[in-house]
């Protein structure tokens, strides 16, 4: 019964209409399985047991007495602790905030209880969202995110307790957060697939902020199919989101664009910048897309400062949300130092510094829309580097200077541990763009390393139809890490 949690939204959602399973059964083994391994992975924040309990009942009755809500009806879920829960801790990673409890629902956690999904956990994130940046993978109250598929590894942040949660099926979904990475990230480093929908496409509504005019909030999934069902759910018009675009999506379920007639542009730089480890994987997944029929074109992100246009807006507007925390002193119980210093010294972006990397965005905005006037989708890889260890500083060490070259550093080459973010994941967030992490394979040391594609704004169908067809003849998203029995130095499925 426990590989029920590893199966499909479809499936799940059959399995439970045609009575071969109820919501109360499914919800239990998820409640068990968070409870007795999320806490080896540090991917719990807070269980919901009677919260669970109650809505996997009423999902149960409801399917009874023929009330079918959609395809979420009686899956459990869980959400990261950065949503609002009615009555249950929120602790947006930290200890400051060890013991806020709101007495409302997030417009996605409200948006899934109309579905009829059932929530069964907060799930464990960096703290603040990273806000300030940090050095260690430790910087969350529940400690360093432990990848299912080896716990020496980390998850990646700062989702990092939705991407534990859904490789390790401790639910079958779940939703995470991202500002520059955060979805993308840990879904590439557990092997899960996960969506960042266009800005302002999902509300914001009783999230924790970190910049305004980037957080975005997504489903981490199985698959890119199961994307796109969590997404029509939890898209739409929310007055109470000033950022709110006022549209909803509808999940094309099977159908979509010709793709012969999409054009995939690849960034050939970044997959002849990627990691040796990893190179192998990108290939046969550019293979495999390629053999979808698609166009196929080289393209160049523009000459701009991405990454130091993205830690400006960012900085700028993370410090300014937590000025209270910083002002009070609270700011120095945070785990991290460098995220303490980092909050402190965001108060002082110059105005001019900020306007100026506005400017640069928009800038970056145009050059997007003639891209796209080229190609319909960007293909790269999500990650230049596998999952960094969990007890190493997350300072880059390998930014190679030509393809297959490496920083050297004491002496030897040496991997980078947080670096590896391919320029597309600041650009494509500067941009509000929707973008979609694919799991492709493994890394020669069995770390799961994923594709991304990034599309125009609101076209987040053209990307589930490209990464579904990806997924029918591929089965990276089929695969399950080995609970228990990871390896320092396992090999890939």
């Amino acid at each position: 019964m426990d590989d029920l949690v590893f199966g499909t939204l479809s499936e799940l959602g059959s399995g439970l209409r045609r009575r071969q399973f109820s919501s109360v059964e499914l919800t239990r083994i998820a409640l068990d399985r968070l409870e007795s391994l999320g806490p080896r992975y540090n991917a719990v924040a807070c269980v919901l047991r009677e919260r669970g309990l109650r809505e996997a009942r009423a999902a149960d009755r409801a399917l009874r007495d023929g009330r079918h809500l959609g395809p979420l009806m009686g899956i459990p879920y869980g959400a990261k602790d950065l949503l609002a829960v009615r009555g249950a801790p929120t602790t947006w990673g930290t200890r400051p905030y060890a013991r806020q409890v709101f007495d409302y629902d997030a417009a996605v956690i409200e948006r899934l209880r109309g579905a009829g999904a059932v929530l069964v956990a907060k799930l464990a994130m960096v703290a603040l969202a990273g806000g300030g940046g940090y050095r260690y993978p430790s910087a969350s109250l529940q400690g360093p995110g432990k990848n299912p598929w080896n716990p020496g590894h980390w998850s990646g942040g700062s989702s990092s307790g939705t991407g534990i949660a859904v490789a390790a099926g401790f639910v079958p979904f779940g939703i995470g957060s991202e500002t520059s990475g955060s979805i993308l990230g840990p879904s590439a480093n557990c092997g899960v697939t996960g969506l960042r929908p266009t800005y302002g496409l999902v509300s914001r509504h009783g999230a924790m902020a970190l910049a305004w005019t980037m957080d975005k909030i997504g489903p981490m999934c199985r698959s890119a199919e199961d994307c796109g069902l969590v997404l029509e759910a939890i898209a739409g018009v929310d007055p109470r989101d000033p950022g709110s675009a006022g549209r909803a999506f509808r999940h094309a379920r099977g159908r979509g664009r010709n793709l012969r007639r999409v054009r995939v542009g690849y960034l050939a730089g970044d997959f002849e910048a990627v990691h040796p480890s990893a190179r192998p994987a990108m290939r046969e997944a550019q293979a495999a897309i390629r053999s979808l029929g698609v166009g196929w074109r080289r393209i160049a992100l523009p000459a701009l400062a991405i990454d130091s246009v993205a830690r400006t807006i960012i900085r700028a507007e993370g410090s300014a949300v937590f000025e209270d925390l910083i002002r009070s002193g609270r700011v120095a119980l945070l785990e991290d130092r460098r995220q303490q210093v980092g909050l402190r010294t965001g108060l002082q972006v110059p105005a001019a510094d900020y306007l100026r990397a506005m400017r640069i965005r928009r800038l970056l905005q145009e050059a997007f829309a003639r891209i796209f006037a080229e190609v319909d989708v960007i293909l790269a890889p999500t990650r230049l580097v596998p999952a960094p260890r969990i007890d190493e500083p997350l300072d880059p060490e390998w930014r190679p200077g030509r393809p297959g070259g490496s920083r050297v550093g004491r002496g030897r080459a040496r991997r980078a541990g947080g670096g590896g973010s391919v320029a597309l994941i600041p650009a494509g967030n500067l941009a509000g763009l929707p973008g979609l992490s694919l799991p492709c394979g493994f890394s020669t040391a069995g770390l799961p390393v994923g594709v991304q594609l990034v599309g125009r704004p609101f076209e987040e169908t053209t990307l589930i139809g490209l990464g579904r067809a990806y997924q029918t003849i591929t089965s990276w998203h089929r695969q399950r890490p080995p609970m228990g029995q990871a390896k320092e130095a396992g090999r890939a499925p």
